[in-house]
């Protein structure tokens, strides 16, 4: 990531967290690499998390028939979004790469995260281009987050269930979907009960982790092409011949009734 822009989104409000101290470490680390680093601290911004006609200025084409996402993508074009909104485009607009920090809430990111990403990445939710097609393609994003239970709880045979299906609705629907190539995430396991010892340590993966991080392979997703647009969308026949053999399917959602591929959404190119 030597000389790149990263844009930290930011989802905690105590600045005492592990949390903060996690993006502290990677803004430290990657502003020593030479990277421009931009922190959007969500509390701290009182960023707005409902997605209403609030974002379009000038007023909406169809208020009878409200969609945010045609409004918003329309707004967009024309140039008529709320300025909040505008900034958080504008900096991720420089961004090479987009770091997620966040405490997971309910088995995904805390609402005022959602918020920023219902918002902000609105216009990109385009079916012309999505997926490996999609607008931020270019762009490489990821997930670093703690939890409040040991890895164990979100096994394949644990409690909360397989993490890798967890993850499947924000890293393959939302950051994906907009086309980012997406780097396997950081998981910080119940630092909260760990020694202070063990919170240290993790602190030091993360950053050994960032200097190596633009070496790393991306978490795979099946292409756009695999699918044919004249058919629903449906997997072409000669990708589901390619893979009848295999033992598992393609991906935790693209699964073909086959078990799931092990770990394909926290390592990189499984």
């Amino acid at each position: 990531v030597a000389q790149s822009t990263v844009l930290i989104v930011y989802a905690h409000e105590s600045p005492a967290s592990f949390n903060a101290a996690a993006k502290d470490a990677a803004v430290a680390s990657l502003t020593a690499q030479g990277c421009t680093v931009e922190v959007s601290d969500l509390y701290a911004m009182k960023f707005k998390a409902a997605a209403t006609t609030e974002d379009i200025t000038g007023g909406v084409k169809d208020a009878e028939n409200f969609c945010y996402a045609k409004e918003i993508k329309l707004a967009s074009e024309e140039g008529r979004l709320a300025d909040d909104i505008k900034k958080e485009q504008e900096k991720l607009k420089e961004a090479d790469l987009v770091i997620f920090q966040f405490p997971m809430y309910w088995s995904s990111v805390p609402a005022i995260m959602k918020g920023w990403m219902d918002r902000v990445l609105g216009f990109a939710y385009a079916p012309e281009k999505r997926y490996s097609e999609g607008i931020f393609k270019d762009k490489k994003a990821m997930l670093s987050f703690t939890t409040d239970c040991p890895e164990s709880v979100c096994s394949d045979t644990g409690i909360n269930g397989d993490i890798n299906v967890t993850l499947w609705p924000l890293q393959n629907g939302i950051l994906n979907y907009c086309g980012f190539q997406v780097f396997a995430p950081q998981i910080f396991w119940d630092p909260a009960t760990g020694s202070p010892e063990s919170r240290s340590s993790m602190l030091e993966g993360w950053r050994t982790r960032l200097q190596n991080l633009c070496g790393e392979a991306t978490v795979y997703f099946a292409p756009l092409d695999y699918f044919d647009k004249e058919k629903g969308f449906l997997l072409k026949p000669e990708v589901k011949e390619k893979y009848a053999s295999k033992e598992c399917g393609l991906t935790v959602g693209i699964h073909m009734g086959k078990p799931l591929p092990a770990n394909s959404q926290t390592k990189a190119g499984v």
